[in-house]
């Protein structure tokens, strides 16, 4: 092969790649605008993940939320998408990820996420809440409970220090403490509201299983009775 010859295959490569479309880089699509709301990003207890909320509004001024979680030049989404902005709390190892996520007023959902090759992803099939609420309902002291609004999970403060404040000494990034609340449709004429209030059950990360502490047996059953009279 002749010196012009490699030279012009040489300019033929480098022109192919310059009319070549580049790679896209991760992150939102078009149309979804970082929110400037501070309280709205969330870091890892060891700074190697950041998470950050993207809006957009539809036709109908509707918007739409997507989470990303940004590592270096890396960014993944969190899915699903959803209608409002998120809360998140890490395990204290960064090893687990919690979304608190608001689906309408006075309802919440959790979904929980795990670290793997360098992101979070889902970390069971169903969302965290669904979980929550299949185990309330199989128990023979609140299976019979039905609620018809402001359905709500929760997830309790003190997952990056083992819920020290509880005065407990569980392990560290072990459990999750899951609230459970709800509101019935039909209650007497004299009560102004009625249903369940702040029910307690615990997460095990390790096993996937629930179970719920003594220590708040005598919470839980004043939950099952709460009320507001007129």
């Amino acid at each position: 092969m002749t010196v012009f010859s490699r030279a012009a295959r040489w300019l033929a490569l480098v022109l192919t790649a310059a009319a070549s479309p580049a790679l896209a880089a991760s992150g939102p699509p078009p149309g979804f605008t970082l929110s400037d709301d501070a309280d709205l990003a969330f870091t890892s207890p060891d700074g190697a993940t950041k998470l950050e909320q993207y809006k957009k509004e539809n036709e109908d001024l509707d918007l739409k939320w997507q989470v990303w979680a940004r590592r270096g030049e890396e960014m993944t989404e969190l899915k699903p998408e959803q209608g409002y902005p998120a809360g998140f709390r890490f395990t204290g190892d960064s090893q687990w990820l919690v979304r608190m996520q608001k689906t309408g007023s006075g309802s919440q959902d959790l979904l929980l996420y795990r670290a793997e090759k360098g992101t979070f992803v889902n970390a069971t099939k169903k969302s965290l809440s669904d979980l929550a609420w299949a185990y309330f309902h199989s128990r023979p002291d609140t299976k019979n409970m039905k609620l018809d609004y402001h359905i709500s999970a929760n997830l309790m403060k003190g997952t990056e220090d083992a819920y020290r404040w509880l005065g407990v000494d569980w392990p560290s990034n072990r459990y999750l403490l899951i609230s459970l609340s709800g509101e019935m449709d039909k209650h007497p004429k004299n009560v102004a509201v009625k249903g369940l209030a702040d029910w307690k059950c615990r997460y095990d990360l390790k096993t996937g299983k629930f179970d719920v502490p003594r220590i708040f047996a005598k919470s839980n059953a004043e939950a099952l009775t709460w009320e507001i009279k007129r």
